[in-house]
This record gives structure tokens, C-alpha cells and sequence, in this order.
């Protein structure tokens, strides 16, 4: 072995003193080593954790929107229901299919105490809107109100009747409906 063998021998050499050795400088960097590893590691895990707790918030986050999307929706469709069936001639069929007539032209007591107007009785349905057959009910069944059919139809005459008189309803204990507002 000659020049370069030797050279790199040397050169070994001076970096191998350079290097420290073994003993109680090498057992005083365990310690940190082991703790720089275990905060890293530990930082990692908690990224994972968090990580995942997130993506649970983030599923359960798109899950209540589309539950509120669904509810808004049944919302808006049950809202477009009522509109329908307060609409004034949803009302005006129901009531027809129900027996009620309208009502006679009113009277009104002034704060002076004068009376206007002239009352008149509840008549029968116009012709015009007698020629109309009743439609079937609009109402869903849960939503309809049980009305038993009287023994005997109340007349028109009859429902009007006097304002102290009791008014004739039917045998069954079920109020007569009217349209006369009270």
C-alpha cells in the first residue's frame, strides 16, 4: 500500500478524532434524540386525531344540510297547501259542499247609534251558483273535519231564523253551519 492508501488512511484518521467517541457525551444525546422522536411522533398522532374528528364534523355538517334542505322543502310544499286551500274559492266550495249559503246583506250600528243598512235573511244558492255541481273535497282525510249528515236538511228559512230564537240544528247534537259570522 502505498501513497493514496496511505492518504485516505490518514484522512480516516483525522476524522475519526475529529468524530467524538463513544462514552458520556453519546449517552447525554439519547435523552434528547428519544424526546425530539416522541414529540413528533405524538405531534403526528395528533394530527391524525384531529384530522379525523374533523371529517366526522364535516359528514355530520353535510348531513344536517341536506336534513334541512328536505325539511325547507316540505315546509314550502305544506305552505303551498294552506295557500291553496285558504284561497277565497277553496273556501267558498268547501263551505258549499259543507250546506252553508251565503249570507243575507248586513246591518251595522254606527257609534252615533243609527242603523245602516237593511238585513235581509240567508237565502238558497244564486242560480248561477246552484248550476255549479259540489267538487269533492279538497282536504286530505286526516285533515278533514267529521261532519255527520243531518236526518233532515236544514232549510234556508230555517238556519237564518230570528236573532233571539234558538236555531234548529240537526237530531244528532252537531251544530248547524252558517256563514253568519257568529
Amino acid at each position: 500500500m502505498s501513497g493514496p492508501a496511505r492518504q485516505l488512511r490518514g484522512r480516516a484518521a483525522r476524522l475519526a478524532r475529529l468524530m467524538p467517541t463513544t462514552g458520556p457525551s453519546t449517552a447525554a444525546r439519547t435523552p434528547f434524540v428519544l424526546l425530539v422522536v416522541i414529540l413528533l411522533g405524538g405531534g403526528l398522532i395528533t394530527l391524525l386525531l384531529l384530522n379525523s374528528s374533523l371529517n366526522t364534523g364535516s359528514f355530520k355538517l353535510s348531513e344536517l344540510k341536506k336534513q334541512t334542505t328536505d325539511l325547507t322543502d316540505e315546509q314550502q310544499a305544506l305552505q303551498r297547501d294552506v295557500d291553496g286551500l285558504s284561497a277565497p274559492d277553496a273556501l267558498q266550495r268547501r263551505a258549499r259542499e259543507l250546506g252553508m249559503v251565503p249570507g243575507g246583506s248586513p246591518a251595522f250600528l254606527n257609534p252615533d247609534g243609527r242603523i245602516s243598512g237593511v238585513p235581509s235573511e240567508a237565502g238558497a244558492l244564486p242560480s248561477a251558483m246552484a248550476a255549479v255541481p259540489p267538487v269533492a273535497p279538497s282536504l286530505p282525510a286526516s285533515l278533514a273535519p267529521s261532519v255527520e249528515p243531518s236526518a233532515s236538511p236544514a232549510t234556508p228559512s230555517a238556519s237564518a231564523g230570528s236573532r233571539g230564537a234558538p236555531r234548529p240544528g240537526p237530531t244528532s247534537g252537531t251544530p248547524t253551519p252558517t256563514t253568519s259570522g257568529r
